[in-house]
């Protein structure tokens, strides 16, 4: 079993910045891929970024250049680099681990980006 915690969101003006932190229960080696994700109202929930434990990095395409994902593994922490944020990135953000075939999701932090 994994727990994750996210943490880091809040309200921030557009063109600002955030860091947003999920905290795993178990050592992060063992996960194969974590991800963050986010939905927005009345929408489906979306891919951001995702990283695997061999450092591959993958970014949706509406993030790239302005977020960077990344994972610091004495820490059993991922995190999100959020810059030159805009309105439309304002959505619940979701941490996801998938370990051993077997997804587990945090339970989100909320980001709204004022305009």
């Amino acid at each position: 079993q994994v727990q994750l915690e996210e943490s880091g969101g809040g309200l921030v003006q557009a063109g600002g910045s955030l860091r947003l932190s999920c905290a795993a229960s178990v050592s992060i080696l063992s996960i194969n891929t974590m991800g963050w994700y986010r939905q927005a109202p009345g929408k489906q929930r979306e891919l951001v970024a995702t990283t695997t434990s061999g450092g591959t990095t993958d970014y949706a395409d509406s993030v790239k250049g302005r977020f960077t994902i990344s994972r610091d593994n004495a820490k059993n922490t991922a995190y999100l680099q959020m810059n030159s944020l805009k309105p439309e990135d304002t959505a619940v953000y979701y941490c996801r681990a998938t370990r051993v075939w077997v997804e587990y999701w945090g339970q989100g932090t909320q980001v709204t980006v004022s305009s």
